[in-house]
C-alpha cells in the first residue's frame, strides 16, 4: 500500500492505494478514517485496486477553509477518480457517511459508478433525538477535545462491549478519532451530520445496484429500518451483517463483509435479486 496527497476543491486529501484491477472507491465513517477498512483491505485487494480515502477533516488532513456539504464530498470523490485517471465505472464501498456520499455520488455521476455498498449508513435524517445527542457532542467535543470523548465515540460506533472484547479494534476506532484536526472535526460534525438530509428520494432516482448494509445490533439504523429503505427498489437490497454501531461489521465481523463485497463485485444486479428473494421481496 502507498499513500499521496490528491488536490481535490476541499483542499489536499491522503488517498492509500493498495492492490491492483478494476478500481473501487473506499469512503470511511464521519469520526473516523481509513484505518478503519485495515481487517478488509487486504483480501479485498486481491479483487481490485482500492483508493481508500481519508475524507475531507478526517486522519492527517488539514480542514478545509470553509463549510462543505454532502455534495462537495461526492465533488472531491470525482476529483480523486481524475487525479487517478480513472475513466471506467468504480465499484463503491462506503460506511456510514462514506455511504451517504456514494448514494450522492451514483445519483450525480451515473456514469461513474458501477455498484454501491452503504455500511452503517442511515437513510433518514437525523431524527429529533438523535439531533440533540449529536449537538451536545458537538459541543462538548469543542469544550474538551477528542481524549475524554474517544471511549463514548468508541461503544457508539462499536458497541459498549466492543472495547473489552476487542480492544484491538476499540483502539483503532479511539486512534482515528484522536488523530484528526480538532477544528476540522468539529466543522464536520456541524457541516454533515447535523445537516444530513433524507437520502429516500436520492435513493429511489438511481439505477445502480445498491447493497444497504446495518449491523444487526446497531440501535441507530435498525435491520427493520434498513429493510424499509429498500423494500420497494427493484435496484436495491438490505443485507443484515453481524456487529454493533454503524462500523461493527468492518472490525467485528470482516469475514462476512469481505464474503458479501467481493460476492457484490462480482455480479451486483444477481446479487441484490438473490438477497431480494431471501427477504421476500418481489423485485
Amino acid at each position: 500500500m502507498h499513500g499521496q496527497r490528491v488536490a481535490t476543491r476541499l483542499g489536499p486529501l491522503r488517498v492509500n492505494v493498495s492492490g491492483e484491477g478494476p478500481t473501487a472507491l473506499l469512503w470511511h465513517s464521519l469520526f473516523v478514517d481509513s484505518t478503519t477498512w485495515s481487517r478488509v483491505e487486504q483480501r479485498l485487494a486481491t479483487q481490485r485496486r482500492l483508493l481508500l480515502v481519508d475524507g475531507p477533516a478526517h486522519g492527517t488532513n488539514t480542514p478545509p477553509v470553509r463549510r462543505y456539504t454532502l455534495e462537495d464530498c461526492h465533488g472531491v470523490a470525482a476529483d480523486i477518480l481524475d487525479h487517478f485517471h480513472v475513466d471506467e465505472p468504480v465499484d463503491w464501498l462506503g460506511n456510514a457517511w462514506g455511504g451517504h456520499v456514494g448514494i450522492q455520488f451514483a445519483h450525480t455521476h451515473p456514469a461513474r459508478i458501477r455498484s454501491l455498498i452503504a455500511v452503517g449508513a442511515p437513510i433518514p435524517a437525523l431524527s429529533p433525538a438523535d439531533r440533540r445527542r449529536t449537538r451536545l457532542l458537538a459541543f462538548l467535543y469543542r469544550v474538551v477535545g477528542a481524549r475524554p470523548l474517544a471511549a463514548l465515540l468508541t461503544d457508539v460506533l462499536l458497541g459498549p462491549d466492543a472495547r473489552r472484547s476487542d480492544p484491538t479494534g476499540a483502539r483503532i476506532v479511539a486512534d482515528a478519532f484522536r488523530r484528526a484536526n480538532r477544528r476540522g472535526m468539529h466543522a464536520a460534525i456541524a457541516s454533515l451530520s447535523l445537516a444530513r438530509p433524507d437520502l429516500a428520494p436520492v435513493l429511489s432516482a438511481i439505477a445502480t445496484p445498491v447493497l444497504i448494509t446495518t449491523g444487526r445490533d446497531d440501535p441507530m439504523w435498525t435491520a427493520a429500518e434498513a429493510q424499509a429503505a429498500t423494500e420497494d427498489l427493484p435496484h436495491a437490497a438490505t443485507v443484515i451483517l453481524p456487529g454493533a454501531g454503524h462500523v461493527g461489521p468492518l472490525l467485528q465481523a470482516p469475514e462476512a463483509l469481505i464474503d458479501l463485497v467481493t460476492a457484490f463485485w462480482r455480479n451486483p444486479a444477481q446479487t441484490v435479486a438473490s438477497h431480494k428473494a431471501k427477504a421476500g421481496v418481489n423485485s
